[in-house]
C-alpha cells in the first residue's frame, strides 16, 4: 500500500482535470501548461499509488476501476484543502475555489440560481456548480458544499441554517374546474384527479390544515404521478387533475389565473427552507456566502409577491 508520503499531492489536480476534461491535451489547456507535463504527472502518479489509474487511447482517456475510486478521493481531498484555506482566509476579500451546490428542481430554478449569478458577480474567482433533483442528494457522497432542503431535516448530523419557510397550496386549471368543480371541503378532493409527486413520503395523501387548527387529512385514489415538481405543475395546467403545489412556485400562475386556488382557507403545514452543510465541513465564507445570498433573494420575493 502507498503511503501518502510518497504522493505528491499537487499531482491531485492534474490527475482530477484529466478525468474532466477526458484528455491529456484538454487538461493541458486548462491548467496551462504543456501536454508532456501533464503525461508526466500522470506517470509519476500511477507509480506513486502503485496502480494503473487512466486507461489511454488515441482520442481520449477514461478510468479504470482503482481509477474511479482515487477520483472520487481526489476530489474530496482537493475540496477539503480549499474549504481549509476559505477558513482562514479574509472574509471581507474575494471568495475563491469551487462551490457545490444542491437544490429542489423549482426552488433552485427560482430562488437559488439567481442568487448564485449575483454570488458569481460579485465575486468571479469563483466557481460554482447547481445541481438541482427533486431526489433525495447524499451530501458527502456527491461532495456537495451546500444542499438547500425544504422540510423537515432526516439527518441531524449535518448543520443548517434556516432561510425561511413555504406552505403548499391546493391549485388546478380553469379547465379542470369547469369539469369537476370547485371542492367546499378538503375531503371532496378524494375522488378527483391528482398529480402527484412521488418523491413524497405519502404521494397520495393530503394533510392540510386552516387557521383555526383544523386538520383533514385525504386519500387520493385517482392519481397521475410523477417526479419532478416541475412536472407536477406542467401537468396541472394541463389540467391532468388538482395538486398541492409550493406556494413560491405557483403564486404567479395563480396572479395570472393559469391556475386556481382551491380551498383557499387550506394550505399544507408551514416547512422551513435550510442551506444544509456536512457537520465536519468548515463554516467557510463561500458557505456564508451562499446562505446570505439565497436568504436575500428569498425575501425580496416575498416582499414584491
Amino acid at each position: 500500500m502507498a503511503d501518502v508520503r510518497d504522493v505528491n499531492l499537487n499531482r491531485l489536480a492534474v490527475f482530477v482535470a484529466v478525468v474532466e476534461t477526458g484528455s491529456l491535451t484538454a487538461a493541458a489547456e486548462r491548467l496551462g501548461v504543456a501536454k508532456t507535463m501533464v503525461s508526466t504527472h500522470m506517470q509519476r502518479l500511477e507509480a506513486e499509488v502503485g496502480a494503473n489509474l487512466l486507461v489511454r487511447t488515441t482520442r481520449r482517456v477514461s478510468l479504470t476501476e482503482s481509477g474511479r475510486s482515487f477520483y472520487e478521493a481526489s476530489c474530496h481531498v482537493l475540496r477539503a484543502a480549499e474549504d481549509a484555506l476559505a477558513a482562514v482566509a479574509d472574509d471581507t476579500g474575494p471568495l475563491r475555489g469551487s462551490l457545490r451546490v444542491s437544490a429542489p428542481i423549482d426552488y433552485g430554478s427560482l430562488i437559488v440560481a439567481p442568487a448564485l449569478v449575483e454570488l458569481r458577480r460579485r465575486h468571479p474567482a469563483l466557481s460554482i456548480e447547481l445541481m438541482c433533483s427533486d431526489q433525495f442528494v447524499d451530501i458527502v457522497g456527491e461532495g456537495i458544499d451546500v444542499a438547500i432542503r425544504l422540510g423537515r431535516l432526516a439527518d441531524s448530523n449535518y448543520r443548517a441554517a434556516k432561510i425561511g419557510e413555504f406552505v403548499k397550496w391546493v391549485v388546478a386549471s380553469p379547465a379542470f374546474i369547469e369539469t369537476w368543480g370547485s371542492p367546499v371541503d378538503p375531503m371532496l378532493l378524494a375522488p378527483m384527479p391528482h398529480v402527484a409527486l412521488s418523491t413524497l413520503a405519502r404521494p397520495l395523501s393530503v394533510a392540510l390544515e386552516d387557521a383555526h387548527g383544523n386538520k383533514e387529512s385525504v386519500r387520493c385514489a385517482n392519481a397521475f404521478i410523477t417526479n419532478t415538481a416541475l412536472a407536477c405543475r406542467a401537468a396541472t395546467l394541463a389540467g391532468g387533475g388538482f395538486a398541492v403545489l409550493t406556494d413560491f412556485a405557483v403564486r404567479e400562475d395563480v396572479a395570472a389565473g393559469r391556475l386556481v386556488r382551491l380551498l383557499p382557507a387550506w394550505a399544507t403545514a408551514s416547512a422551513s427552507i435550510q442551506a444544509v452543510f456536512p457537520s465536519a465541513r468548515f463554516a467557510s465564507g463561500k458557505v456564508r456566502a451562499l446562505t446570505e445570498m439565497v436568504k436575500a433573494q428569498w425575501q425580496g420575493i416575498r416582499l414584491n409577491s
